[in-house]
């Protein structure tokens, strides 16, 4: 069994200093993607997860305290991919894969679109995203893209989808492009696995929204179709609290 795990950290520093370390040793995830790490290497001390095990690579964004992914792995790659060579997305830090024997993870980390410019760029970011998830596709075999996507897909994965219609995140030319996306040939393995209502993975700070669980589930385990036999588990570990968002976790066979 393979376990992987997406989990933006909302800043790697913050997180370690809230006992991730700690949390990632007793999980034991074979691959963990991180999302929204801001910093780069030499602002924290990254050697603590090579003494775990774990092989990691870090995409951290141009502007310091800002963005960025990373993938750390206890399976031996065969290949990393840093960014996409468009420029605007890598600067920012957004993509990385790594390609192993039998599969290859890609961590994201989408736009938010929370003012009228950002919202622009989120929607440049999703088409041209989307044209290079097209393109590798014929090169790439049983891609896995794990991360957060800034959007909830369908009303069950919002605690309230009728006051959020017409904000970014739940806008319908957001789910559309999801399905755009889905289209492609992927499955959103947690639905995959559960079908129930609740389910969220980040929570506004504002209005003990954790507490009440007035959550979004905007970070997802993309799985090719034709791995979809291979899938044991997906499942949100909401318990978990080191950042805003929460982990999600594959399992494969």
């Amino acid at each position: 069994m393979v376990k992987i795990i997406s989990y933006n950290v909302n800043g790697i520093r913050a997180a370690i200093k809230k006992g991730f370390v700690s949390w990632l040793k007793n999980e034991q995830p074979d691959i963990i993607c991180l999302q929204e790490i801001k910093a780069n290497k030499d602002q924290f001390d990254h050697e603590i997860f090579s003494s775990l095990g774990y092989k990691n690579f870090w995409h951290s964004a141009e502007k310091k305290g800002y963005s960025g992914v990373s993938i750390l792995t206890k399976v031996p790659p065969k290949k990393i991919e840093y960014g996409t060579s468009i420029n605007y997305i890598d600067i920012e830090g957004r993509v990385l894969r790594v390609d192993f024997d039998d599969f290859s993870v890609m961590s994201v980390y989408v736009p938010s679109g929370t003012n009228n410019s950002r919202l622009s760029l989120k929607f440049k970011f999703m088409n041209d995203f989307l044209n290079y998830v097209k393109s590798i596709d014929k090169k790439i075999d049983n891609l896995i893209i794990c991360g957060d996507f800034n959007v909830c897909h369908k009303p069950i994965d919002i605690h309230d989808p009728v006051r959020n219609k017409n904000v970014s995140g739940f806008l319908p030319e957001e789910r559309l492009w999801l399905d755009r996306f889905i289209d492609l040939g992927f499955v959103d393995s947690f639905r995959y696995i559960n079908k129930k209502p609740d389910n969220y993975s980040w929570w506004s700070y504002r209005a003990n929204s954790r507490e009440k669980n007035k959550g979004w589930r905007i970070d997802y385990n993309f799985v090719k179709n034709n791995l979809v036999e291979k899938i044991t588990n997906s499942y949100i570990l909401n318990n978990v609290y080191h950042s805003d968002h929460c982990p999600v976790v594959l399992e494969l066979n």
